[in-house]
């Protein structure tokens, strides 16, 4: 069975270009958590221990209500087939954020805003990507 993944290495998803705000914004909480919000936290509790494929994933899971014993077979089935990667996260085109991943495909946000973001978009190592446009 082939897989498909969504990480990236060394590459920093830049905000799309249509984004309304101006800085980081943390997804409002709602009482079933959202896709942005479940991301949020998990990438934040945790910079750069979780790769794309291990969020993308671990939010399906969540929102399926599966149980940790099912989550080897489901995550193959899962990308056994091509997923959207962080590039048409809510937080890249809506909150404001860039998810940076290191040469190990790890991952870490970054708000628009800060000294952090401007330097890998300014870094001629780090390879830039836009973030999908809210609208067509």
């Amino acid at each position: 069975m082939k897989t498909h993944s969504t990480n990236y290495f060394n590459t920093l998803i830049m905000t799309a270009t249509d984004t309304k705000v101006v800085k980081g914004t943390v997804p409002p909480s709602k009482h079933n958590k959202t896709v942005a919000e479940r991301q949020y936290e998990l990438i934040v509790s945790a910079p750069y221990q979780y790769t794309s494929d291990d969020i993308i994933f671990q939010v399906y899971a969540e929102r399926k209500d599966l149980m940790p014993d099912e989550y080897p077979l489901a995550r193959t089935v899962f990308f056994s087939r091509g997923q959207a990667c962080l590039r048409a996260s809510p937080l890249t085109k809506t909150y404001g954020y860039g998810v940076h991943s290191n040469s190990e495909g790890k991952v870490a946000l970054y708000g628009m805003e800060t000294e952090e973001y401007q330097k890998f978009v300014k870094d001629g190592n780090t390879k830039k990507v836009k973030a999908m446009k809210s609208s067509k």
